[in-house]
């Protein structure tokens, strides 16, 4: 009987302990033709848009995309072109998460969207300088951050650097393209 009671109050113990755990951020690492950038998922601040984003990195979509708008001192803006600008089917949008307190600063990832904030899909950009004014305010809705970079701010701002000409109806578009090879998640060891 007192062994019962001992695994019992055991596992009560245990199962409490993982209940006060916080929510996983999962980390990722997106592979470019100049280098790695490792990213920290804010789950619990973004949920829905990490799990679109993760949809699509566990799918392989971004493999073989192009950052396809850079702007200096600005962000770097990928995940839906491929380099002869062709636009990758994507699937349904998501709802906007702006109001979750994230602000656009130097070294967060946010999600590309028209002017309907309820439109982003795949395409996301990496703040390379302070962008408040993309934030959530009152009576203006913002671009959702859901992440930010851990390793390879120095890739992102070498990226932002490359020469940038038209595509078409496209502007800032890398004249020699800047692949994503591949996004992957990092696994926990």
């Amino acid at each position: 009987m007192l062994k019962t009671l001992l695994t019992t109050l055991s596992l009560l113990i245990a199962l409490g302990t993982q209940a006060a755990e916080p929510t996983a951020n999962p980390q990722v690492v997106i592979k470019t033709s100049e280098g790695d950038v490792t990213l920290q998922l804010f789950a619990d601040k973004a949920p829905v848009t990490v799990e679109n984003f993760l949809a699509y990195v566990d799918a392989g979509f971004y493999n073989g995309t192009i950052f396809h708008r850079v702007i200096p001192d600005f962000m770097i803006q990928g995940g839906g072109f491929l380099p002869d600008m062709t636009q990758k089917a994507t699937n349904d949008p998501i709802v906007n998460e702006s109001r979750n307190r994230l602000h656009n600063e130097r070294g967060t990832i946010a999600m590309a969207r028209t002017n309907d904030p309820d439109s982003a899909t795949a395409q996301f950009f990496i703040n390379q300088r302070n962008n408040l004014r993309l934030d959530w305010a009152p009576g203006r809705d913002g671009y959702t951050v859901f992440g930010r970079v851990l390793l390879g701010m120095d890739i992102v701002d070498f990226i932002a650097t490359a020469p940038t000409g038209r595509s078409g109806h496209f502007g800032d578009v890398p004249k020699k393209p800047i692949f994503i090879n591949e996004i992957v998640r990092v696994e926990k060891k």
